[in-house]
Protein backbone atom coordinates (compact mmCIF):
# COMPACT_ATOMS: atom_id res chain seq x y z
CA UNK A 1 0.00 0.00 0.00
CA UNK A 2 1.73 3.40 -1.41
CA UNK A 3 1.86 6.36 1.71
CA UNK A 4 -0.35 8.91 1.33
CA UNK A 5 2.65 11.09 2.13
CA UNK A 6 4.70 11.71 -1.00
CA UNK A 7 8.27 10.98 -0.08
CA UNK A 8 10.49 13.43 -1.87
CA UNK A 9 13.95 13.03 -2.06
CA UNK A 10 16.25 15.93 -2.23
CA UNK A 11 19.96 15.88 -3.24
CA UNK A 12 22.49 17.02 -0.89
CA UNK A 13 26.26 18.34 -1.23
CA UNK A 14 28.24 17.60 2.16
CA UNK A 15 32.38 18.51 2.95
CA UNK A 16 34.19 16.22 4.85
CA UNK A 17 37.43 17.56 6.88
CA UNK A 18 39.90 16.79 9.01
CA UNK A 19 43.18 16.61 10.27
CA UNK A 20 43.64 14.71 13.56
CA UNK A 21 43.77 10.32 13.63
CA UNK A 22 43.25 8.98 10.12
CA UNK A 23 41.01 11.05 8.39
CA UNK A 24 40.44 9.02 5.43
CA UNK A 25 39.81 6.18 7.00
CA UNK A 26 36.75 8.28 9.40
CA UNK A 27 35.84 9.69 5.68
CA UNK A 28 34.76 6.50 4.76
CA UNK A 29 33.44 5.05 7.94
CA UNK A 30 31.52 8.67 8.29
CA UNK A 31 29.68 8.33 4.58
CA UNK A 32 28.59 5.23 5.56
CA UNK A 33 27.44 6.09 8.55
CA UNK A 34 25.67 9.19 7.00
CA UNK A 35 24.09 7.23 4.15
CA UNK A 36 22.57 4.61 6.96
CA UNK A 37 21.58 7.36 9.08
CA UNK A 38 19.67 9.40 6.95
CA UNK A 39 18.79 6.89 4.47
CA UNK A 40 20.67 8.27 1.89
CA UNK A 41 21.77 7.05 -1.46
CA UNK A 42 25.63 8.38 -2.51
CA UNK A 43 25.35 9.74 -5.94
CA UNK A 44 29.24 10.95 -5.90
CA UNK A 45 32.50 11.32 -3.95
CA UNK A 46 34.94 13.23 -4.55
CA UNK A 47 39.26 12.33 -4.60
CA UNK A 48 40.88 13.52 -1.12
CA UNK A 49 42.63 16.20 -1.23
CA UNK A 50 45.80 17.65 1.52
CA UNK A 51 44.61 21.07 1.88
CA UNK A 52 46.50 24.15 4.06
CA UNK A 53 44.51 24.89 7.24
CA UNK A 54 41.94 28.42 6.90
CA UNK A 55 41.38 30.32 9.59
CA UNK A 56 43.48 29.08 12.57
CA UNK A 57 46.91 28.28 10.23
CA UNK A 58 49.21 27.01 13.19
CA UNK A 59 47.59 23.41 12.97
CA UNK A 60 48.48 20.00 10.81
CA UNK A 61 47.31 20.18 7.00
CA UNK A 62 43.51 18.91 6.52
CA UNK A 63 42.50 16.35 4.00
CA UNK A 64 39.28 17.59 2.47
CA UNK A 65 36.48 16.05 0.42
CA UNK A 66 32.63 16.00 -0.89
CA UNK A 67 30.18 14.00 -1.08
CA UNK A 68 27.01 14.22 -3.12
CA UNK A 69 23.94 12.31 -1.44
CA UNK A 70 20.26 11.89 -2.11
CA UNK A 71 18.20 12.09 0.77
CA UNK A 72 14.46 12.25 1.61
CA UNK A 73 15.04 14.02 5.14
CA UNK A 74 14.70 17.72 4.68
CA UNK A 75 17.68 20.06 5.75
CA UNK A 76 17.40 20.27 9.68
CA UNK A 77 16.87 16.52 9.88
CA UNK A 78 20.11 16.16 7.47
CA UNK A 79 22.07 18.40 9.65
CA UNK A 80 21.22 16.63 13.06
CA UNK A 81 22.26 13.48 11.39
CA UNK A 82 25.87 15.17 10.52
CA UNK A 83 25.82 16.35 13.75
CA UNK A 84 25.68 12.83 15.72
CA UNK A 85 28.27 11.37 12.94
CA UNK A 86 30.91 14.14 14.23
CA UNK A 87 30.09 13.06 17.54
CA UNK A 88 30.53 9.26 17.15
CA UNK A 89 34.04 10.16 15.73
CA UNK A 90 35.32 12.56 18.85
CA UNK A 91 33.94 16.07 17.93
CA UNK A 92 32.83 17.97 20.30
CA UNK A 93 31.81 21.45 18.86
CA UNK A 94 31.62 22.86 22.42
CA UNK A 95 35.26 22.41 23.25
CA UNK A 96 37.16 22.79 20.32
CA UNK A 97 38.86 26.09 19.40
CA UNK A 98 37.15 27.85 16.00
CA UNK A 99 38.87 26.33 12.99
CA UNK A 100 40.81 24.09 14.93
CA UNK A 101 42.09 20.84 14.89
CA UNK A 102 39.43 18.11 14.64
CA UNK A 103 38.59 14.54 13.68
CA UNK A 104 35.75 15.30 11.76
CA UNK A 105 34.05 17.74 9.78
CA UNK A 106 30.79 17.61 8.33
CA UNK A 107 29.50 20.96 6.47
CA UNK A 108 25.96 20.64 4.82
CA UNK A 109 26.86 22.48 1.87
CA UNK A 110 24.07 22.72 0.15
CA UNK A 111 20.26 21.57 -0.46
CA UNK A 112 18.61 21.18 -3.95
CA UNK A 113 18.01 24.96 -4.52
CA UNK A 114 16.52 25.86 -1.13
CA UNK A 115 18.03 28.72 0.28
CA UNK A 116 17.03 28.81 4.26
CA UNK A 117 18.60 31.05 7.21
CA UNK A 118 17.71 29.96 10.64
CA UNK A 119 20.31 30.13 14.00
CA UNK A 120 21.35 26.05 13.55
CA UNK A 121 21.67 26.01 9.33
CA UNK A 122 22.16 28.98 6.80
CA UNK A 123 21.96 27.16 2.75
CA UNK A 124 23.92 27.04 1.07
CA UNK A 125 26.88 27.62 2.92
CA UNK A 126 27.65 31.10 3.36
CA UNK A 127 31.32 30.80 2.56
CA UNK A 128 31.26 28.33 0.29
CA UNK A 129 32.50 30.73 -2.37
CA UNK A 130 35.77 31.57 -0.06
CA UNK A 131 36.55 27.66 0.47
CA UNK A 132 38.52 26.48 -1.94
CA UNK A 133 39.40 23.35 -0.06
CA UNK A 134 35.85 23.16 -0.86
CA UNK A 135 35.43 23.73 -3.99
CA UNK A 136 37.78 21.66 -5.34
CA UNK A 137 36.61 18.32 -4.34
CA UNK A 138 32.95 19.89 -5.28
CA UNK A 139 34.19 21.07 -8.55
CA UNK A 140 35.15 17.74 -9.38
CA UNK A 141 32.12 15.93 -8.53
CA UNK A 142 29.49 19.13 -9.77
CA UNK A 143 30.99 21.01 -11.91
CA UNK A 144 28.15 22.40 -13.69
CA UNK A 145 25.92 22.76 -10.49
CA UNK A 146 24.70 25.58 -9.43
CA UNK A 147 24.11 26.74 -6.40
CA UNK A 148 23.35 30.29 -4.84
CA UNK A 149 23.68 31.48 -7.85
CA UNK A 150 27.05 30.56 -8.96
CA UNK A 151 27.96 27.56 -11.01
CA UNK A 152 30.67 25.18 -9.03
CA UNK A 153 33.56 25.54 -11.60
CA UNK A 154 33.12 29.35 -12.04
CA UNK A 155 33.75 29.44 -8.29
CA UNK A 156 36.58 27.46 -8.09
CA UNK A 157 38.28 29.05 -10.64
CA UNK A 158 37.72 32.44 -8.44
CA UNK A 159 39.68 31.27 -5.34
CA UNK A 160 43.23 30.65 -5.06
CA UNK A 161 44.12 26.81 -5.03
CA UNK A 162 47.42 27.08 -3.87
CA UNK A 163 48.76 24.52 -1.60
CA UNK A 164 45.98 21.97 -2.02
CA UNK A 165 46.63 18.65 -3.70
CA UNK A 166 44.86 15.63 -4.63
CA UNK A 167 45.57 12.55 -2.58
CA UNK A 168 46.16 8.82 -4.64
CA UNK A 169 43.07 6.80 -4.21
CA UNK A 170 43.01 4.38 -1.43
CA UNK A 171 42.26 1.29 -3.05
Amino acid sequence: MESERQIRSASAVIALGGNVGDVRATFRDAISDICGASQAKLLARSSDYSTPPWGDEDQAPFINACIEIETSLDPQELLSVLQKVEQKFGRTRTKERRWGPRTLDLDLIAYDDVSLQTPELTLPHPRLFERAFVLVPLAEIAPNRMIGGIRVRDGRASVSTQGIERLPDTG
